[in-house]
């Protein structure tokens, strides 16, 4: 089978790739504009780690490519530089550095000389974290605890609040992580992200969402007091199943006033073992910190009704195909990702282990939350309750 070409984008090509990138589009569905196979438009995108470069904008002053190609008729026809520089208006010092710089008078070439001009002039503004380097140590010490840069910005912000050298937005630490050639943060640590992968994905980036059963006698979210829908008092929460290889799972449970998470280990997926483990759960809370639980249409909870009668919690169900009614819980599901990835056996995992994992969330900062952690939210809470 005869090989294709090389192709080489146009920079309107490029630029249509970012475009369709930022849209949310996949690498396959971009290559198809183009005919081309997704490893074409990942090579373009992935050179800068999925962000789009700012585009470069060349100085009034320099040369351009028509005044280059004007210098090098001017020396294949024998004219000397003074004479080339009078022609274009510039200083003759100007056209003999150019010359000087391209090969001399007898190699110039213009068009190379043009790209040389453009390799020379990438000279980016220096990264504010490989130019303080106690900056780039404390960001990248919060990143191996986990901490996403948004988090650590904000820390920065409440730890070091009159020191604007210890500050930095959480975009200069993505870009940083990711355009390895601002050289300040290992590559490594990309690891430590709570998503892992080597390019920044758009925020527009869709998934697919489980098309569940119905659920019997199911109460509709819509049905959930407004205190709840406006996170005015504790006690309302998001669950969900989590699942692993060789059908293992756990249970992932939020509070959406102070985001705190407790990850509840179930033996099996069947609505009994699900029910009994969450049971189990609801009595080690004081009453007045659980009112309600709101589910999507997983027939884990299709026992609901025995669940309310055992502890008198109301649950709540996400309208089908809508797990984005219960987002605090699918944002607290990805950080969780963090520390369990997709593929690893759940079943390995001790209550205790699990609890480690939710302490170590729940002493994290959260933008949400001014900063604060959902651990200082919640004994807050317990305290005020008791």
């Amino acid at each position: 089978m005869k090989q294709r070409p090389r192709i080489y984008y146009t920079e309107d090509q490029k630029a249509l790739m970012w475009e369709r990138w930022h849209k949310g589009e996949s690498l396959q569905q971009i290559a198809q504009l183009f005919d081309r196979n997704h490893s074409s438009i990942q090579r373009i995108l992935a050179e800068t780690g999925g962000i789009q470069p700012v585009p470069r904008c060349r100085s009034g002053r320099a040369l351009t490519l028509a005044e280059r190609e004007e210098i090098s008729r001017g020396l294949i026809t024998g004219h000397s530089i003074r004479s080339i520089a009078m022609r274009l208006k510039r200083a003759p010092s100007t056209v003999s550095r150019e010359v000087s710089r391209n090969g001399g008078s007898s190699d110039y070439r213009a068009s190379l000389a043009d790209h040389a001009a453009g390799d020379r002039a990438l000279r980016p503004k220096i990264c504010k974290l490989a130019d303080n380097r106690k900056l780039a140590h404390l960001v990248a010490e919060k990143l191996q605890l986990q901490w996403s840069p948004e988090q650590i910005a904000g820390w920065l912000k409440c730890a070091y609040p009159d020191s604007e050298e210890y500050q930095v937005s959480h975009e200069t630490i993505y870009r940083t992580l990711f355009v390895q050639t601002r050289g300040a943060l290992k590559k490594e640590l990309l690891g430590h992200l709570r998503r892992t992968r080597v390019m920044r994905r758009s925020r527009h980036h869709t998934q697919k969402t489980d098309n569940h059963g119905r659920i019997v006698d199911a109460v509709s979210i819509s049905e959930r007091p407004a205190s709840a829908e406006d996170r005015a008092v504790p006690g309302h929460w998001e669950g969900d199943l989590l699942f692993g290889s060789s059908n293992s799972q756990i249970a992932t449970l939020v509070e959406r006033q102070t985001r705190y998470v407790m990850l509840v280990k179930v033996t099996g997926k069947d609505t009994e073992t699900v029910v009994n483990g969450l049971i189990k759960h609801a009595r080690q809370l004081p009453r007045e910190l659980y009112k309600s639980l709101t589910w999507d249409r997983g027939k884990e909870m299709a026992d609901h009704k025995r669940f309310t009668l055992a502890t008198d919690i109301k649950v709540f169900f996400c309208d089908p195909q809508n797990p984005w009614q219960r987002g605090t819980n699918e944002n607290t599901n990805g950080l969780v990702r963090q520390y369990i990835p997709k593929g690893i056996d759940l079943s390995d995992y001790s209550q205790a282990k699990l609890n480690a994992i939710a302490r170590r969330l729940n002493e994290r900062p959260r933008k949400t939350l001014n900063h604060e952690t959902p651990a200082q939210r919640f004994n807050q809470t317990v305290a005020s309750t008791g």
